[in-house]
């Protein structure tokens, strides 16, 4: 038999004409003599379902049904009735005898008796899945009898088929006629083609052909009985052979025995009508059919029902058949956020359930879904969609992020809420080593430069520890121009204990990027300051960090005194003690689900100079600063004006430990791009032309002497707040302290010409210009040289770079 289908099918494959399908496999069940087979699209191969009627002549009264069933499913659209989507007829000329056979194509299904034994479902959960079903024929059965006067004539297990969102839907319209109960004068038979009812479906007065009777029952009785058939089948799961079965009813549910009696009643007038079935019956009220019902209905429903439902519905779904869940609620889902009928709140939903997919399907069904989502306006998604961003960040390709989520993300970085700006930030440590290297340059980094003065140390501490993350992800340019910079200008110099931490450790686990002479000129100077800094976990993490930075120009002066005069960088630094866990920081910091320190959840209105930094180095599992998202605006703790009056409490104290105070303007060079000629026209005051050329490879034997001269003049610290002036206040010269980070780069030449300012408007891309200043063309001169610029010449106060840092800029006074 099925090799008969399968040379029929092969047949009319070979002679079909205008039909723009592919025809496949078929399936082993159909009704009446229609074969159902697979398909695909020829344009874009997207699945369909093929019904092929064939004839052995154009007289043959089955095409005549089956012309009448492809006229009433083209004509009758319903939800709960299979969707057409083409038909043909085709003649294909075997000999001496001329073949005809119709095609329908219509949305992919398959027959209801393949799928449930698919499905396999048993106790509650069968039981929710054929009363979601069966409500959805009874709603089609009762659309043809109340709505449009049909008589559908041969419901039956054999006329359900199943779509891929596992929706049960009607068809098989070849014996479908009108209702014509009101004329009188007809005699002759109302289902023109009920011969192709099999006599067990047939109630008794349709068995007798007493069409009298019928023209004088209800419009619904043929029907009604057809869905009495339609229970007994998919609950004992046999098909009918003869009526008497009908009174076997020890496989049905108890709750739908009354209806399915009342649905067979022998007299036609008394038996139920389809849509009093579907609103009385008990059976239909259960937890799938309300919650598919509801999401359906979704646009009706104000947003207290919303939120409540989708806060109900995770735990609801573990409840639920999962493969229901899967076809059918997660589609809705998706549409509805896709659409906007859905809240914030069904995010949750729908991550959960599409955990639960293969990665394959999660890319095809959720996937496409999530990106249309980012570029939603309601902030509440944005948060949503940030906040779970690794469950599903992975999943993206670097071309989906680069083009389609990136550039919607971003809008977050300067987003006036502080919540929101730090998702934003937190995000990017799964997406950001997707994205390409012009837009990490040419963007990210600008938003970068931005956070790292932040008002929120929360986010200033977690702009560091994101750097550090993505020093492996830069080009070595860009490295360059950004890391010392960033973690030595800004990091080390913050007013809050947790980013000068972080920047100690940023420091130490992209050492690697670093050559001996970068580390000794540019970071051990800044990072020894901190060996007595008033916070503890910071003192601590200054010192490894010398250490390690010391071993590895110990390493340098070794290579260089055994004769090897080729450049040694961080890199030899791989078996070091303690570097396995300074780069499992860089990893695991910037944590999605991590814990708040103690220190911020002790943080009162005047934040503690002394309180301790979070030991975000000692394990891989080391989590961020601020990485619990509901406790972010706790951070937001401290302003500039309570950590410079505690820091002046601690000043009168002790002269010798004050907290590096960070100016944390936006006018310190670092994240202004606008005004690069006034920042290269401050550093030319600074006074720091004297420190050490960073292309000096081989600096020169009076280098020394020099430095140990430098370091004997007096520096005068300019006061933080006015209140601070007093018997330690020095009086400076405001040209000289009014830009304190652009000097340590390197000093400028003493008078700006043409040609360096025009370079500094072309760099105006460059985040970090203002900061990475052009290397000095001086090198260090004698101290009288310096002496005879005016500075004092008065013996050195006690540690001066303790004080040297504390300076903070002209803008924060």
């Amino acid at each position: 038999m099925f090799k008969f289908l399968k040379d029929v099918v092969a047949g009319s494959v070979a002679g079909v004409k205008d039909l723009p399908y592919n025809i496949g496999e078929p399936y082993s069940s159909a009704w009446g003599s229609w074969i159902h087979s697979r398909g695909t699209s020829k344009v874009d191969g997207s699945p369909v379902s093929i019904f092929s009627l064939t004839g052995s002549n154009s007289g043959d009264g089955r095409l005549a049904a089956g012309r009448n069933g492809v006229k009433r499913l083209r004509t009758v659209r319903h939800p709960n009735i299979l969707s057409f989507l083409h038909s043909t007829e085709d003649e294909i000329i075997d000999g001496s005898s001329t073949k005809v056979t119709i095609y329908i194509v219509t949305e992919p299904v398959m027959p209801l008796a393949e799928k449930m034994k698919e499905l396999a479902l048993q106790g509650t959960q069968r039981d929710e899945y054929y009363a979601w079903g069966l409500h959805r024929i009874a709603k089609a059965v009762s659309f043809l009898n109340n709505d449009c006067g049909l008589v559908h004539g041969n419901v039956c297990l054999e006329s359900v088929v199943v779509t891929q969102t596992l929706d049960w839907k009607l068809h098989a319209f070849d014996v479908l006629s009108e209702l014509d109960g009101n004329n009188e004068a007809a005699s002759g038979p109302m289902l023109q083609y009920d011969w192709l009812v099999g006599t067990q479906y047939k109630p008794v007065e349709l068995a007798k052909s007493d069409w009298t009777s019928i023209r004088k029952s209800p419009p619904w009785a043929i029907d009604s009985w057809g869905l009495g058939c339609l229970i007994y089948e998919i609950f004992s799961g046999l098909k009918i052979s003869k009526t008497e079965e009908l009174r076997n009813t020890s496989s049905l549910p108890k709750s739908l025995l009354p209806d399915y009696q009342r649905l067979l009643s022998s007299t036609p007038s008394r038996r139920l009508n389809s849509s009093k079935l579907v609103e009385n019956c008990e059976y239909f009220q259960n937890k799938l059919l309300d919650t598919i019902h509801f999401m359906e209905i979704l646009n009706l429903k104000d947003s207290v029902e919303k939120d409540t439902f989708f806060r109900k519905l995770p735990t609801l779904t573990e409840q639920l058949p999962r493969e229901i869940v899967l076809k059918k609620i997660l589609p809705l889902l998706g549409s509805s956020l896709e659409f906007g009928s859905a809240a914030a709140p069904a995010l949750i939903p729908f991550l959960k359930i599409g955990s639960w997919l293969s990665p394959e399907e999660f890319n095809i069904k959720v996937l496409p879904t999530l990106v249309k989502l980012f570029a939603s306006t309601d902030r509440a998604i944005r948060v949503g969609l940030l906040q779970h961003i690794d469950q599903f960040g992975e999943s993206f390709t670097a071309q989906i992020v680069d083009e389609q989520v990136y550039p919607h993300i971003a809008t977050g970085f300067s987003d006036t809420s502080a919540f929101l700006r730090e998702l934003t930030l937190k995000s990017m440590l799964v997406l950001a080593p997707k994205l390409s290297q012009r837009t990490i340059s040419g963007s990210l980094l600008k938003y970068l430069s931005k956070l790292q003065v932040d008002e929120e140390p929360a986010i200033r501490t977690n702009t560091t520890i994101l750097l550090g993350n993505l020093a492996t992800h830069l080009n070595e340019g860009t490295r360059k121009r950004v890391l010392i910079n960033a973690f030595t200008v800004r990091a080390l110099r913050d007013t809050f204990p947790p980013a000068r931490g972080a920047g100690v450790m940023a420091l130490s686990a992209t050492s690697s990027y670093y050559d001996a002479q970068e580390i000794a000129v540019r970071i051990l100077p800044n990072v020894v300051v901190l060996t007595i800094d008033p916070d503890s976990d910071v003192r601590s993490k200054a010192f490894q960090a010398v250490e390690q930075f010391l071993q590895i120009v110990k390493q340098y002066h070794e290579k260089v005194s055994n004769g090897d005069n080729s450049e040694l960088t961080g890199s030899g630094i791989s078996s070091l003690p303690g570097n396995s866990s300074i780069l499992g920081w860089a990893m695991s910091s910037l944590s999605m689900k991590g814990k708040p320190s103690d220190s911020e959840h002790t943080h009162t209105p005047h934040l503690s100079a002394s309180s301790s930094a979070p030991n975000i180095s000692n394990m891989p599992n080391a989590t961020s600063v601020v990485a619990d998202v509901q406790s972010a605006t706790m951070v937001r703790a401290c302003s500039t004006a309570d950590i410079v009056d505690h820091h002046h409490h601690n000043h009168n104290h002790n002269h010798e430990a004050a907290a590096p105070v960070s100016t944390m303007s936006i006018n310190d060079g670092w994240g202004e791009i606008e005004n690069e000629n006034n920042v290269i026209e401050d550093e030319e005051k600074n006074g720091w032309d004297d420190f050490l050329p960073l292309e000096d490879i081989n600096p020169p034997p009076a280098l020394s002497s020099s430095i140990q001269a430098a370091q004997k003049r007096p520096l005068h610290t300019k006061p933080q707040v006015p209140n601070m002036r007093g018997k330690h206040a020095t009086s400076v010269s405001k040209n000289e302290d009014e830009d304190l980070w652009g000097s340590v780069s390197g000093h400028p030449p003493k008078a700006a010409s043409a040609s360096t300012k025009k370079a500094a408007v072309d760099n105006d891309d460059d985040p970090w210009a203002a900061i990475a200043a052009p290397p000095p063309t001086t090198r260090a001169k004698p101290l009288a040289a310096a002496s005879g610029r005016g500075r004092s010449s008065k013996p050195a106060l006690p540690k001066l770079g303790a004080q040297r840092i504390n300076r903070t800029s002209s803008s924060g006074v």
